[in-house]
């Protein structure tokens, strides 16, 4: 069993192996004619329930062919123009060629002693967000697994220093207060709980009909929880909605942030790929002045999953996370000045992510990544002109980046209950058939559909299309219903 072993005595058999792998992959994306197969749970689930994970195949070329007909198959690939649904962007090979060396060299970027360049390059990377953003000289962060864990140690922090001891004493939990918009994530009331806060804790600040938060609500809502004796830990800004693609007003809420001394979080997953913008990089304006910024370079920087950070004005805010073990990081380090990354992570061990942003920059440049984003951007503005002169839809929101929410509208249909049911089930049928995956959400409480355009492959020729895919299923499910109510 040695022979499996990664090491100078197997690099052949591991060049072999990884070639075969990726020639295997490399012939199915370039077959790939539509972004799923369709196939039903209850057709998948018994071939993989049948494995006997305790009977090995002992061959890589028998694996590889099994693993065709149980993953490879019928993945959803978001490399294809037609998956227009969650925020899975297509991947930039330097990134990829990054997974690999990460994964086999396996540094764990916790301890210094683990990862030596690879520590100093996140940190390189760490910095060079931070200039990107404008956080100041004292800036700080750490790479994460993904936005909801970047959010989480935001909102960690904020909630420590509001419990900070003061003239008045230290905020009891019971008095601490998010204030989100009513379309930030979810993440940000799933860290509230996480927290040990209740769930009055996260208070909902409306949107307008452009989905961006109402600063005069949010202003009305500071001066509440001043009248009440309650503690605002933090306010998070959203730069892009999941649904809507919205920017809040940053400038506007970071006012008000520093007129109430209240820390201000930005959720920049999604938008963050305006840091790298030509075109639309004074969208962000007010990003700058935030205390913590969340960035998932596997939405909008084209990285595979997963890539993301989170930042801070002020480095010394990261000591709330840092926890030392003589094993490990002991507080000697700190004075030998030994950088260890788990001295500000929530995370110990920690795959060396930060590799994949680095090749990319270094191959494209942060002008190839923003072109590529304001590609996209674009697309979406097309897509928004087919759906606004299109009888046939009702198009929620213009948008600031390539997020698209609408519903069709049948003709001779005026239930809205109806209406809501021939969308999902248009939305089912087309994920169904393979040839083009929606996402879905709802406004205002009525069912809605959603292309989240990540993928510059994608034109408004294909969003045409898909369009006429979706009125092709509800048109057939009416008068089949129709058949069956005569």
């Amino acid at each position: 069993m040695r022979s499996h072993l990664l090491n100078d005595l197997t690099a052949e058999h591991y060049r072999r192996s990884v070639t075969e792998g990726v020639e295997r992959v490399a012939a199915k994306l370039a077959a790939t004619d539509r972004p799923f197969t369709g196939v039903a749970v209850d057709a998948l689930a018994p071939k993989i329930e049948r494995i006997d994970l305790d009977r090995p195949l002992h061959d890589t070329s028998a694996v590889l062919d099994e693993l065709e007909e149980l993953y490879l198959r019928d993945a959803i690939y978001f490399h294809h123009p037609r998956y227009l649904a969650h925020l899975n962007c297509p991947v930039v090979i330097p990134a990829v060629l990054g997974e690999a060396v990460l994964s086999a060299v396996n540094s764990s970027l916790d301890t210094w002693d683990q990862s030596a360049g690879g520590t100093l390059i996140e940190r390189r990377l760490i910095d060079w967000t931070a200039e990107r953003i404008g956080l100041g000289p004292a800036a700080d962060g750490v790479f994460t697994s993904g936005g909801t864990q970047s959010n989480l140690q935001a909102l960690l922090l904020a909630r420590e220093e509001a419990a900070k001891p003061g003239p008045e004493g230290a905020a009891s939990l019971a008095e601490l207060r998010i204030l989100a918009s009513e379309v930030s994530h979810f993440s940000v009331k799933k860290s509230a709980k996480l927290l040990g806060l209740g769930p009055e804790s996260v208070v909902s600040i409306p949107v307008g009909s452009d989905k961006r938060m109402q600063t005069v609500p949010l202003a009305h809502e500071l001066e509440r929880c001043a009248r009440d004796g309650l503690t605002p830990m933090a306010v998070v800004a959203t730069a892009g909605t999941t649904d809507f693609g919205s920017i809040d007003p940053l400038q506007e809420i970071a006012e008000l942030c520093a007129q109430f001394g209240v820390w201000m979080h930005v959720d920049a997953a999604y938008g963050c790929g305006l840091l790298a913008s030509l075109q639309n990089r004074d969208r962000l304006a007010g990003i700058e002045r935030a205390d913590s910024v969340t960035v998932d370079y596997h939405k909008s920087f084209f990285q595979p999953v997963s890539s993301s950070v989170v930042l801070v004005r002020d480095a010394t805010t990261l000591r709330h996370a840092t926890y030392h073990a003589e094993y490990l990081n002991p507080r000697r380090m700190v004075q030998d000045r030994i950088p260890n990354q788990v001295d500000k992570s929530l995370q110990t061990t920690r795959r060396f992510d930060a590799l994949k942003l680095w090749l990319t920059l270094r191959t494209m440049g942060a002008d190839g990544i923003g072109q590529l984003f304001d590609e996209v951007c674009e697309l979406a503005q097309e897509g928004w002109s087919l759906l606004a002169a299109d009888p046939r839809f009702d198009v929620v929101v213009r948008p600031e980046l390539s997020t698209l929410v609408f519903r069709y509208i049948p003709a001779a249909v005026t239930d809205p209950a109806v209406i809501d049911h021939v969308n999902l089930y248009a939305r089912k049928a087309l994920f169904a058939s393979g040839d083009a995956v929606v996402a879905g959400t709802k406004v205002a409480g009525r069912h809605y559909l959603k292309f989240t355009l990540l993928n510059p492959e994608t034109t408004a020729d294909d969003i045409a299309a898909v369009l006429d895919l979706i009125v092709g299923h509800a048109e057939q499910h009416l008068g089949e219903s129709l058949d069956r109510a005569s």
